[in-house]
């Protein structure tokens, strides 16, 4: 994938539109509850880009960091100081090409029917890495209980 690759995403009834150029920092699964309670699945699949790759347009709502369209509902990015967490499924271009997780979140949460990534980082809980202030990163702390 190129930097001049922009791709484009949107909420379900498209009220919200948002796009990233070039390549994402990282990709990733996450099984957290908050990531399983906010998309109602049993994990979520995203990329993350510095902020300054990223556009939006459209009037949202937030609950926490999580944007999401006061219309359809419809959960489009997190947004943090220097970096958005982009849905992989709120992307418009399917199959997504060069979008594959890297590593998965809060293995420790996922269902047993489901087999860890093939070549993919595990993480019982959040990265090994602390977070930074300016990442988006998952809640560790709603989510240890």
């Amino acid at each position: 994938m190129s930097n001049d690759t922009r791709r484009s995403g949107s909420c379900l009834c498209g009220g919200v539109q948002f796009s990233v150029a070039g390549d994402p920092l990282r990709i990733g699964l996450c099984h957290c509850k908050d990531c399983r309670k906010a998309g109602g699945s049993t994990f979520s699949a995203f990329a993350v880009w510095p902020i300054e790759a990223f556009e939006t347009t459209g009037i949202v709502n937030s609950y926490g960091d999580r944007s999401f369209c006061p219309t359809c509902g419809g959960r489009v990015t997190l947004v943090g100081k220097t970096e958005v967490e982009v849905p992989i499924g709120s992307l418009d271009e399917v199959p997504t090409e060069g979008l594959e997780p890297s590593y998965e979140l809060w293995t420790n949460r996922r269902e047993h029917w489901l087999q860890p990534l093939p070549d993919a980082q595990q993480f019982e809980h959040d990265r090994d890495a602390p977070p930074n202030d300016d990442e988006v990163h998952h809640d560790q702390a709603a989510d240890a209980a």
